[in-house]
């Protein structure tokens, strides 16, 4: 199988997840998560949740300290009260206060719900995995006959990734006001060079998403936004979720922010120096930028609290049957070198770490940094959110990365019920 050469793409919205801040959990854990340094020792869930409240709020504050506008942390280990926690840098505190249930641009997070969704219609027999995309997309996707609609979900299709296409760099950084339309964004896609055979391959691509969105509208005669609503959001009660279709809001939000150009780190590139947005002590406020070139791979608004229900529902078997659920955590690997590394399932991702067995998604969009995660039974969630995307998409802050890694694997531990300890 083939993989795509990382150096090719420095850049590519969440192109696994994540190489810095809350990421790592999945695709790189036992490297950005720093295991080595530590070892897992397992503890009754909720046996302990002041000492985990109190380790948690000491590493949110040097996330905060090293750098980042702030944080908002979510643990649930299935035994009672969810730990939250919100830190936040003076400067950001003095133009918004933080709070834990606060809206805020999923990215990537996205595709959890979309392949959801579509594995809801195969139930149904409105659609199959093993369609051709071309017999639903005729003519508009390279290859289409020789990929099937799993392999868009699991990310082995080899199409382009629609978001490194100069084309989306004015929407990305806010310089452009433009509403993306999803056949727009599948066709920038479509037009780039695909990245190997259909099948041979595993490549994190947004055009995979887009692709998937446009053939569940295709299949239902419904928009994108319709079918979130009607199949999982308003069955679950989640008041905070939708999909955007503009840059406006529906509830209270946290804002995002980037540095401004003269507080733009050296290692950020020049095409991606300039953000637009409300200046504000060396940054840009962001949340008013339109967010719609994420589309089917990355629009989704949601909360901490909306998103951890919305795990438990999915990995609990409410929202698929579980024939569609075990097809939805059949993971292939995403580096064919370690088959038993990191997985690609089906719009969820998952790896194996000493704390236990993670399954997880996150999304990086202008402004916001997420990571979302499960155990196997939905009992146990966690979410971590940065208002901040660019300099840990580029990795070139390592006092933010560190104290990331650190973050990252007590929040894995917390939510497993283990803690982690020094050797």
């Amino acid at each position: 199988m083939h993989r795509r050469d990382p150096s090719t793409a420095r850049w590519s919205r969440r192109r696994r997840i994540g190489p810095a801040l809350v990421v790592g959990l999945v695709a790189a854990a036992a490297v950005v998560v720093g295991w080595p340094a530590a070892a897992a020792a397992r503890t009754p869930a909720g046996t302990g949740p002041e000492p985990a409240r109190g380790q948690l709020t000491e590493l949110a504050r040097k996330v905060v300290a090293a750098g980042a506008p702030g944080v908002i942390v979510r643990v649930d280990d299935g035994s009672g009260r969810p730990i939250e926690i919100v830190e936040q840098a003076p400067w950001a505190a003095r133009h918004q206060r933080l709070r834990p249930d606060d809206e805020f641009r999923m990215g990537s997070n996205t595709k959890a719900m979309v392949a959801t969704v579509a594995l809801q219609l195969t139930a149904e027999n409105k659609l199959s995995l093993s369609d051709p995309v071309e017999k639903w997309l005729p003519g508009q996707v390279p290859n289409g006959g020789a990929i099937m609609l799993k392999m868009l979900l699991n990310h082995t299709s080899g199409l382009f990734d629609y978001t490194q296409d100069a084309a989306l760099r004015p929407s990305i950084l806010g310089t452009e006001r433009r509403t993306w339309r999803s056949s727009e964004l599948l066709a920038i896609g479509a037009a780039g060079a695909p990245l190997f055979p259909p099948g041979t391959g595993w490549a994190y691509s947004n055009t995979d998403y887009a692709a998937i969105g446009a053939v569940l509208e295709r299949a239902t005669g419904t928009s994108l936004a319709e079918l979130l609503r009607d199949r999982i959001v308003r069955p679950l009660d989640l008041r905070h979720t939708y999909l955007a279709t503009d840059g406006e809001w529906r509830g209270r939000h946290a804002h995002g922010y980037e540095p401004d150009s003269a507080h733009m780190p050296e290692g950020v590139p020049v095409e991606f120096r300039t953000v637009a947005g409300e200046p504000l002590d060396g940054h840009v406020d962001v949340s008013a930028n339109d967010p719609t070139w994420g589309g089917a791979a990355g629009a989704v608004v949601s909360t901490t609290h909306d998103w951890g229900r919305f795990f438990q529902a999915l990995m609990s078997g409410q929202l698929l049957p579980p024939a569609q659920l075990k097809e939805m955590l059949t993971a292939v690997p995403q580096d064919p070198a370690d088959p038993g590394g990191p997985g690609a399932g089906l719009g969820i991702m998952t790896s194996t770490t000493p704390c236990g067995t993670i399954w997880a998604h996150d999304g990086g969009i202008t402004g916001y940094l997420s990571t979302n995660l499960t155990d196997r039974t939905g009992t146990r969630t966690a979410s971590v959110l940065i208002p901040s995307e660019l300099v840990s998409e580029f990795v070139v802050d390592p006092k933010v990365a560190e104290a990331g890694k650190a973050l990252s694997s007590a929040v894995v531990c917390s939510m497993l019920g283990a803690q982690v300890s020094p050797r």
